[in-house]
């Protein structure tokens, strides 16, 4: 290109390029360029109006477990507990009238220890988002737990009431009497005991009690599956009895033995006879197998014929010998009187 047609052309850049020439080709139907821009910023706005109204919205998911170890005929059965934690803080992108109509319950955050030995595990936890819907956020990704053989064992029900009226022997009958707890082996190791809810019952009245799995401490046991989850307590009695509570006295001990400290338990028990025998009864006689030492012992209560305590009795004793005086002790102290007066006479 010669030195002629460079400097041309720089000369027509710069014609196109100057602030009055663009002004001229911009306003140069300027009716038709605004109807397209128009068009363009709404064909914009329609296609992209879904992606703007996206908004995110979290949930907190229970983790569902799966495991099919052993589902092709085994008859082992796994369980999976101490799952920390037991819920996922989900986060969830899409329109709000979609995501507004969503429970975490209709959002699946599954864990798979399909094949995991038993014991520890850190695992990840895998989020099924809904249709409609994008998984922007999970927390934790991963969950730790313990995975272990479950096992089944049948326990006899223990039925907690509340404190009965001093004149009352209530009657109590629990259908069934037995149940089946089941649970990973290393939480019910731990169930001792499986006792019913506090009842109140009046006299021929039935009631449904929930159970509860408890290990020695009288702390409760989870997760223990109960079957049934529930008994029905029906009291068989039919009110008031004649009962009246007296205190217990110990008789004393042999002459020989002196009681430093004891202790009743309980002081006083309640006593069932006809009317007119408790109306003369004012305490309980009990009768106990002294012994040097300390000792708990239970009490022999001593009640007229047609009279029955309704509670045994033990007693903390600590018992110690009496030394018995020597019966010459004071013999040579006579003699040698007598012998000075003897001598003082000579």
């Amino acid at each position: 290109m010669s030195g002629g047609e460079a400097q041309g052309k720089r000369k027509q850049w710069q014609r196109w390029l100057s602030p009055r020439y663009v002004w001229r080709r911009l306003r140069h139907n300027i009716g038709p360029k605004l109807v397209s821009l128009g068009a363009a910023l709404v064909l914009w706005s329609v296609s992209t109006g879904d992606q703007r109204a996206q908004v995110q919205q979290s949930y907190d998911v229970p983790i569902t477990v799966r495991d099919t170890t052993g589902a092709s005929g085994s008859d082992e059965r796994r369980a999976v507990s101490d799952l920390n934690p037991e819920t996922v803080r989900v986060t969830l992108t899409g329109r709000p009238e979609r995501l507004n109509e969503l429970r975490p319950s209709n959002i699946e955050a599954l864990l798979d220890v399909t094949g995991v030995p038993e014991g520890s595990f850190n695992r990840p936890v895998q989020i099924v988002a809904p249709s409609n819907t994008v998984l922007s956020k999970q927390v934790p990704e991963r969950v730790q737990g313990f995975v272990d053989s479950e096992l089944s064992r049948t326990l006899t029900v223990t039925l907690g009431v509340a404190s009965p009226a001093e004149n009352s022997l209530p009657r109590f009958e629990v259908r069934p009497s037995e149940v089946q707890a089941t649970a990973p082996s290393r939480v019910l190791n731990q169930v001792t005991r499986v006792v019913t809810s506090p009842v109140d019952l009046d006299p021929g009245e039935e009631r449904e009690a929930p159970l509860i799995a408890l290990d020695s401490r009288g702390r409760v046991v989870e997760p223990v599956t109960l079957h049934p989850a529930s008994v029905s307590v029906q009291r068989l009695d039919t009110g008031t009895l004649p009962v009246k509570t007296l205190p217990v006295v110990l008789g004393a001990p042999p002459a020989s033995l002196r009681v430093q400290s004891q202790t009743l338990q309980p002081r006083t028990v309640r006593v069932v006879a006809a009317p007119e025998l408790l109306g003369r009864l004012r305490e309980v006689s009990g009768q106990v197998d002294y012994r040097v030492g300390s000792s708990t012992l239970p009490v022999t209560l001593r009640l007229p014929d047609g009279a029955q305590a309704l509670e045994t009795v033990s007693v903390s004793l600590v018992v110690e010998r009496i030394k018995a005086p020597d019966p010459g002790a004071g013999a040579p102290t006579q003699q040698k009187s007598g012998a000075s007066s003897s001598s003082g006479g000579n």
